[in-house]
């Protein structure tokens, strides 16, 4: 077998996300093992030096950093994957971009459109490979329902909704900002569920609808001030912790979204549905192995809503895995977005979504917060391409 290209992977974030992408990393070689290029777990960084020193070695990085910059500054990193809140993203992609590293960056692009906007601007001015973690494009069984889009099965599509539904924030004693709170807190999130979890929503509804075109949206707090751990005084809470809006796609459908975190009972449920001229597709995280698909042109006596259990080695990615009729998780939808960026390093081609389509996801959240503050309809300038 050839000697492999190497990728040395620098990560900067340590949370959920960063555990995440470096299991991605290591189950890469194993399970598409002809790709060309390899991840290299070459540093991780970290602010506090017990914390990385322990998940450098438990992860198998070679060295860390507790300083974000020195990753940036080594000659021997290619890659930077930023797993850190949302405030720091641009300043890390714009530093890694002007090194003339790759950047992976988490989700969402950034908290703002215009840090969007400057960061597309430097990355694509340095001509860097660069890609966004909207992993849910990666289960084999929205990359399916992509598919059935595409081939037209569905006819002219009149409807799209989603939704994404938590609980976790309901109590009113839980503190917003520090590591684990920061996305209760607006300086370092930007928003609350729009650019948290409408953000996914609306990046899977435009790579299989098209760009949206206008949104009217609702908002609320429902909390209004909550204890900083930083100053540990009560603030006001300018997150939103509900939205919900409509909107018009390129395509003429109509879009119906709803994202909340009080929601009892739910801790990540994440449904679409897409009814078409012909036929009816709809998923649900909770069931991710699962497409349930309708066919108005089946025969009446038979004509129901079917349910495609999505682990057969000839749909999408499942070649990869065990045998027909086992499910695969969450987890895995990294490990594909994984092997998608290495692939697309072999034909130097982009690997979506990239920091320009990430950008007109930013463009729709920025739109529904205007649209909920004004109470108005907001055009959303959308111009999407992928």
């Amino acid at each position: 077998m050839s000697e492999k290209k190497k990728i040395r992977i620098g990560l900067i974030g340590t949370g959920l996300m960063g555990r995440i992408h470096t299991n991605g990393y290591k189950r890469l070689g194993d399970f598409f093992p002809e790709y060309e290029y390899r991840p290299v777990l070459q540093a991780a960084c970290s602010r506090r030096e017990d914390k990385i020193r322990e998940f450098a070695e438990q992860w198998g990085y070679a060295s860390y950093e507790t300083d974000w910059r020195k990753i940036i500054e080594r000659d021997d990193i290619d890659a930077v994957d930023i797993c850190t809140p949302n405030n720091t993203h641009a300043e890390i992609a714009i530093a890694a971009a002007k090194a003339g590293k790759m950047i992976l960056c988490e989700k969402p692009l950034s908290r703002t459109l215009e840090e969007a906007e400057e960061m597309v601007k430097v990355v694509e001015e340095a001509g860097v490979k660069n890609t966004v973690w909207y992993n849910y494009r990666r289960v084999p069984a929205v990359t399916l329902a992509k598919q059935i889009v595409d081939s037209g099965k569905l006819g002219k599509i009149f409807h799209y909704r989603a939704n994404f539904l938590q609980d976790w924030t309901i109590n009113p004693e839980l503190p917003q900002g520090g590591d684990a709170l920061w996305r209760l807190d607006a300086a370092a999130a930007g928003s609350g569920v729009t650019g948290d979890l409408l953000a996914h929503c609306i990046d899977t509804a435009m790579w299989l609808n098209g760009g949206i075109k206008d949104v009217s949206a609702m908002t609320e707090t429902f909390i209004k001030e909550r204890v900083h751990q930083g100053s540990g005084e009560k603030q006001k809470v300018e997150i939103d912790d509900a939205c919900a809006f409509h909107c018009h796609f390129d395509n003429g459908s109509l879009g119906l979204f709803e994202a909340t975190r009080y929601a009892r009972g739910h801790k990540a449920l994440y449904t679409f549905e897409i009814n078409g001229e012909h036929a009816s597709i709809r998923w649900d995280l909770h069931d991710l192995n699962r497409l349930e698909y309708f066919d108005h042109n089946d025969e009446p006596e038979v004509r129901g809503w079917r349910s495609v259990h999505v682990t057969e080695g000839d749909q999408p990615y499942m070649d990869r895995w065990w045998i027909p009729g086992t499910s695969i998780g969450y987890e895995h939808s990294f490990i594909h977005q994984v092997a998608d960026f290495f692939k697309s390093l072999e034909g130097n081609e982009p690997c979506h979504p990239t920091f320009r389509d990430a950008y007109e996801t930013q463009k729709v959240c920025e739109a529904v917060l205007d649209s909920a503050k004004s109470r108005s309809w907001k055009d959303t300038g959308v111009d999407w391409q992928e």
